[in-house]
C-alpha cells in the first residue's frame, strides 16, 4: 500500500546560542565569504526571486545539487587528523556541499556541529558566520522560529563588545554583518514585515557600500525592490530595478555582470515587465557566450524560455528549453529544461513532442542523489505526466507510454526522499500530488487522507501558496464524494488563503501568475458553483457575491501583476437605493445571475447551458453587432441574452423603481454593451441607467459637485506611427469647451511629459483623452497613443496619479482625484477574450473616481455628437453620470444614421456612476 510510505518527519535542530568571546579562524572566513556572497546574491538577497527554496516543482528549478555527496558524515573525532581549525572548516564546507545539493536537515546538522565548535574554541565571528548559514538552513526547512533565532544570536554575537572590538577596518567582519542582516531581511519577509525586511536590506547595503563591495550593494538593492513591490511601492521597485541596471551597465563583462543581470531580469519578469526582462536576460546571455561561460549559458537560457512562456511565445519557449538541456553543463539544469519542455508540449498538447521527453528524463530522474531539487524534478514529472494522461484521455489521441502505477512509484521516491531529507515543504508538494493521482483513480478516502497530510505539513511551515493548493484539492475530493458543507468549507479556506496572499502572489513564484486561469481562478469559480447549488441560503448568497467579487479583484491583480488595489467594501443600498447590482458568472454547467435590490434579500436564478454554448451565443452577438450583419440575427442573440440575464428580474426591478442597473460582469460577457441587450421591443439603455465596475468592494461612492466641473481635454487628430487620422477629435474637443471650463493639449504638444506635466501642475477632475488606443487582457498591448509614441498601461497609471504623490511615492491625501477620465477613440483588443480586463484594469489603476470608454471605435462624427450630448448633459449639474450617458445614447440611437447599436452602444462608464 502506497499510502504506508507516507510518514510525517518532524526532526527539529535548535541553533547554538552560547556565547564565547574571541577571535580566530579568518582562514575560513574568507572562503566562506565568497558562499554567502553567492547565496546572498541568488538565494538570500533575492528570496522569492531566483531561489529554487521557494518555486513551486512544477516549474523551472535552478537550484544545482553536488553530485556524490553523502549525508553519513564521520563524528569530529573520527575525521582524519586534522588540526582543530581544519576539522571546523571541513565541517563547514561540508555543510555548504550539503546545502547547495538541496539537502537542508543534513547542512542544518552539520553546520551545528561547526558553531559548537567555534564557540567552543571561543571564534565569534566564525561562530557568526556559521549561526548565518543555519538561518538559510532554517528558512529553507520553514523553520521560521529557529531561524529567527539563529539569525538573531549571529548579529548578537558581531555586536557583543569582544567582537566589536574588532570590527573597526576589519572588511570580514562588516561583510558578514551585512550577509546576516540580508538572510534578516529575506526571513522577515517571509513572515508578513515587508517594512522591517526593507529597514534591513537598507542597513546591508550601507555596509556594502562602505566596503566598496558592488556586488553586495546591488543584491541588496534588489532586494529592497523586492519588498517595496511587496508594499506596493511598484514604482519606486521600478525606479530601483532601473538604477540596478544602469550600474550593471556601467560594468565590464564579467561573470559576476551575468549574474546579476540574470538576477535583474527574473526581478523584472516578477514585476511584470516581460519585454525588458527579455531585453536583460538576452545580454546576460551574449555576455556569457562571449565569456564561454557554460553553467550561465544554460540557466539564463532556462530564464528566457519562462519569459518567453510568459509572453505565450510557445515556440520561442520550446527552443530556449531545448538549447539549456543542450548547452546544460550540470545534470540538473539539463533536467529542468527538459521538464520545462515536457510541462510546455503538454499543456500545447503536443503530444509526440511530449511522448519523446519521457524516458529520457525517467533515465535521469534514477541518477539523482537524494535532494530538494530531486523531489521537485519528481514531483514536476508526475504533474506533466497526469496532465499527460488527462489530455490523451480528452482528446483520443492515443496512449502515453507512462501509467498511474508508474507515476504512483515516482511519487512513492519522491515522499520517500523528502521524509529522508526531513524537509517539510518538499514533502507536502510530494505527499500531495500523490492524493491528486488518488483523486484521479477514484481512492477518495485515500485521497483525502494524503491531502489532509499534505495540507497540515503546508500549515506547520506558514506556507500559505501550498496550503491553498491542497485546500483546493480536499474541496474537490470532498465535492466528489458528496460532502457538500464540508467541501465549502475547505473551498473557502482556499481563498480565504489566496486573499492573505494578495501581496505575495506575485513575489511568491512567477508560476501562479502564468497559470492563474488554471490554478488560482477556478477556486473562486468552483466555490461559487457549490454555494449557488441546492437551493442556497442568504448566507450562500452573500458569501457567493463577496467570493465573486474576490475573483474581479484577484483577476484585476493577475492583469498587473501587482497586488496593490484597494478595498473599501460598500452596500449597493449606501450608495443609490434606486441601483440594483447584476452578478452574472459563467459555470462549466450553467449560467449563474445573483441579483442584489436594496432592502431585499439577495436573489438567483440560473440557465442550464454548457460554458461553450454560452461563450459561443456571446461571441457570435459581438460579431453580430458589427452593421454588416442581418439585424434579425443581432436582435435575436440580443434577446437571448437578456433573457438570461434581465427577464427573470423583470418584475423585482419595477417594483423596486429601479432607475440604474450596475453590472459585475464574467469572462466574455466583459466584451459585450450591456445596452444593447433587446427585450423584444426596447434596448437596455431605453429603460435604465448602465454602468460596470469590477466589484463594489473597488468603489468610490461620491457625486461630484458642478462647480467643480473642469476638463483637461487631449487629443490626436493627425495620423501617426501607422495609425490613421482622427479629424473628428478637434470638433470633439471644442464641443466640451463650449460646455465647461477646459485646457486643451493637441497633436504635436501631446507628449507624455506634457500630459504629466499638467496633471501634476493642476487639479482637473475631468480628464478628457481623444486618441487612438486598445485595451487588451496582456499590460503590454494596452496603451494610448501619444504624438510620439504609444504610452503603456503601467506609464499611463503613473501619469495619471503623478498628482497624488510626492517624490517618494507618499500619498498626498489633499489632493482630490480625477472624477471622470474619458478615453474617445480606444477600443478592446480584437479577438482578446479578456480584452476588457485591460480596459477595467486601467479604470480602478487610473485612480479616476469613473471612467467612459468604448469597447470599439466608431464614426468620429458619432462620437463627437454623442460626447457633446454627454457633457452637456452632464454640466447641468442636474443628473448622475450614468444618466447623462443613457440620455445621450438614446439621443443617438434615435437619429436613423446612427440608430444601429455599432454607433452608440461600445459607450461604457465605469466605476461610480454617480
Amino acid at each position: 500500500m502506497l499510502t504506508q510510505l507516507i510518514t510525517r518527519c518532524r526532526s527539529r535542530c535548535t541553533p547554538w546560542k552560547t556565547r564565547i568571546f574571541n577571535r580566530r579562524g579568518y582562514r575560513l572566513l574568507l572562503r566562506g565569504i565568497a558562499f554567502l556572497m553567492a547565496l546572498g546574491f541568488v538565494t538570500g538577497m533575492l528570496p522569492a526571486i531566483a531561489s529554487g527554496l521557494h518555486s513551486e516543482p512544477s516549474q523551472v528549478l535552478t537550484v544545482t545539487p553536488v553530485q556524490g555527496i553523502s549525508g553519513d558524515r564521520l563524528p569530529l573525532s573520527q575525521l582524519p587528523a586534522q588540526s582543530v581549525e581544519e576539522q571546523r572548516e571541513t565541517l563547514v564546507n561540508q555543510g555548504r556541499e550539503l546545502y547547495q545539493g538541496g539537502r537542508f536537515a543534513e547542512a542544518l546538522r552539520v553546520w551545528n556541529r561547526a558553531a559548537e565548535g567555534y564557540h567552543q574554541g571561543g571564534d565569534r565571528l566564525n561562530q557568526a558566520l556559521c549561526l548565518n548559514y543555519l538561518t538559510l538552513a532554517y528558512q529553507a526547512l520553514g523553520e521560521w522560529d529557529s531561524a529567527e533565532a539563529s539569525i538573531q544570536e549571529s548579529l548578537s554575537l558581531l555586536d557583543s563588545p569582544a567582537t566589536s572590538s574588532h570590527r573597526t577596518g576589519n572588511p570580514v567582519s562588516e561583510r558578514i554583518r551585512a550577509q546576516a542582516l540580508n538572510s534578516k531581511g529575506s526571513l522577515q519577509l517571509t513572515r508578513g514585515e515587508p517594512e522591517a525586511a526593507l529597514d534591513s536590506w537598507k542597513q546591508a547595503e550601507a555596509l556594502y557600500q562602505a566596503q566598496g563591495d558592488l556586488t553586495g550593494a546591488l543584491g541588496s538593492q534588489i532586494n529592497q525592490a523586492q519588498g517595496m513591490q511587496t508594499l506596493g511601492l511598484y514604482r519606486r521597485s521600478r525606479l530601483l530595478l532601473e538604477q540596478v541596471n544602469q550600474e550593471l551597465q556601467s560594468q565590464p563583462d564579467s561573470h559576476l555582470k551575468i549574474t546579476g543581470l540574470q538576477n535583474l531580469g527574473n526581478a523584472l519578469q516578477v514585476v511584470g515587465d516581460l519585454p525588458e526582462a527579455q531585453r536583460v536576460l538576452s545580454q546576460s546571455l551574449a555576455i556569457a557566450r562571449n565569456l564561454r561561460a557554460a553553467g550561465e549559458i544554460s540557466t539564463t537560457l532556462l530564464s528566457l524560455g519562462n519569459t518567453a512562456r510568459a509572453l505565450e511565445d510557445w515556440d520561442q519557449a520550446l527552443t530556449y528549453y531545448q538549447e539549456a538541456a543542450a548547452t546544460a553543463t550540470a545534470p540538473i539544469t539539463k533536467l529542468d529544461a527538459q521538464l520545462n519542455q515536457l510541462s510546455l508540449s503538454v499543456e500545447t498538447q503536443q503530444w509526440e513532442t511530449a511522448r519523446s521527453l519521457l524516458n529520457p528524463i525517467i533515465e535521469q530522474l534514477a541518477t539523482l542523489p537524494p535532494s530538494r531539487s530531486g523531489v521537485y524534478a519528481r514531483v514536476n514529472f508526475a504533474f506533466s505526466a497526469l496532465k499527460m494522461l488527462e489530455g490523451l484521455s480528452a482528446t483520443g489521441e492515443g496512449e502515453p507510454t507512462l501509467s498511474e502505477p508508474e507515476i504512483a512509484q515516482i511519487l512513492a521516491t519522491a515522499v520517500q526522499e523528502a521524509n529522508a531529507l526531513q524537509d517539510p515543504r518538499s514533502q507536502s508538494y510530494a505527499i500531495g500530488e500523490l492524493g491528486h493521482l488518488y483523486k484521479r483513480t477514484g481512492q477518495f478516502s485515500d485521497a483525502k487522507k494524503l491531502t489532509q497530510q499534505a495540507l497540515a505539513v503546508a500549515v506547520s511551515i506558514n506556507a500559505k501558496e501550498i496550503a491553498a493548493r491542497w485546500q483546493w484539492q480536499l474541496g474537490r475530493i470532498l465535492k466528489e464524494t458528496g460532502e457538500t458543507q464540508s467541501a465549502i468549507a475547505a473551498y473557502s479556506e482556499a481563498v480565504r488563503t489566496l486573499s492573505l496572499l494578495r501581496r505575495d502572489l506575485v513575489a511568491i513564484a512567477q508560476e501562479v501568475q502564468f497559470s492563474f486561469q488554471e490554478r488560482v481562478e477556478p477556486i473562486y469559480r468552483e466555490l461559487v458553483s457549490l454555494l449557488l447549488s441546492d437551493n442556497p441560503t442568504q448566507d450562500h448568497l452573500k458569501q457567493a457575491r463577496e467570493t465573486l467579487e474576490a475573483l474581479q479583484l484577484a483577476e484585476l491583480e493577475n492583469f498587473f501583476r501587482q497586488a496593490c488595489l484597494d478595498i473599501q467594501p460598500v452596500q449597493i443600498d449606501q450608495v443609490d437605493a434606486k441601483a440594483a447590482a447584476i452578478y452574472p458568472i459563467i459555470l462549466p454547467d450553467r449560467l449563474e445571475v445573483i441579483l442584489s435590490i436594496p432592502g431585499q434579500p439577495l436573489r438567483h436564478y440560473a440557465t442550464g447551458l454548457p460554458q461553450g454554448e454560452v461563450e459561443r451565443t456571446l461571441e457570435q452577438l459581438l460579431a453580430a453587432l458589427n452593421p454588416f450583419f442581418s439585424d434579425q440575427e443581432r436582435l435575436k442573440l440580443s434577446k437571448q441574452v437578456y433573457d438570461w440575464l434581465i427577464l427573470p428580474a423583470e418584475g423585482s426591478l419595477a417594483d423596486a423603481q429601479i432607475q440604474t442597473l450596475v453590472f459585475v460582469l464574467d469572462g466574455l460577457l466583459r466584451n459585450l454593451p450591456m445596452a444593447a441587450l433587446y427585450d423584444g421591443g426596447r434596448y437596455l439603455v431605453e429603460s435604465y441607467n448602465i454602468a460596470l465596475t469590477p466589484g463594489l468592494q473597488l468603489l468610490a461612492p461620491q457625486a461630484i459637485a458642478p462647480n467643480q466641473l473642469r476638463a483637461l481635454t487631449v487629443g490626436l487628430t493627425e495620423a501617426r506611427q501607422g495609425f490613421s487620422a482622427l479629424p473628428g477629435v478637434a470638433r470633439e474637443l471644442d464641443e466640451i469647451s463650449s460646455h465647461l471650463p477646459a485646457q486643451m493639449i493637441l497633436n504635436q504638444a501631446f507628449t507624455a511629459d506634457a500630459l504629466k506635466q499638467e496633471i501634476q501642475n493642476s487639479s482637473f477632475p475631468v480628464v478628457h483623452l481623444a486618441t487612438h488606443g486598445q485595451f487588451s487582457s496582456n499590460p503590454e498591448d494596452t496603451f494610448i497613443l501619444t504624438y510620439d509614441q504609444k504610452i503603456h498601461v503601467t506609464q499611463l497609471q503613473e501619469i495619471l496619479r503623478s498628482r497624488e504623490t510626492g517624490r517618494w511615492g507618499v500619498t498626498q491625501s489633499e489632493i482630490p482625484p480625477i472624477e471622470l477620465l474619458v478615453f474617445s477613440a480606444c477600443q478592446t483588443a480584437t479577438g482578446d477574450k479578456r480584452a476588457a480586463l485591460g480596459l477595467a484594469g486601467v479604470a480602478v489603476r487610473s485612480g479616476a473616481r469613473s471612467t467612459l470608454a468604448t469597447l470599439w471605435s466608431v464614426k468620429d462624427d458619432s462620437t463627437s455628437q454623442l460626447m457633446a450630448d454627454f457633457y452637456r448633459e452632464f454640466s447641468l449639474g442636474q443628473m448622475s453620470k450614468a444618466e447623462a450617458l443613457r440620455r445621450a445614447q438614446v439621443a443617438l440611437l434615435q437619429q436613423p444614421e446612427y440608430q444601429h447599436p455599432f454607433y452608440w452602444a461600445p459607450f461604457i462608464l465605469v466605476g461610480n456612476w454617480l
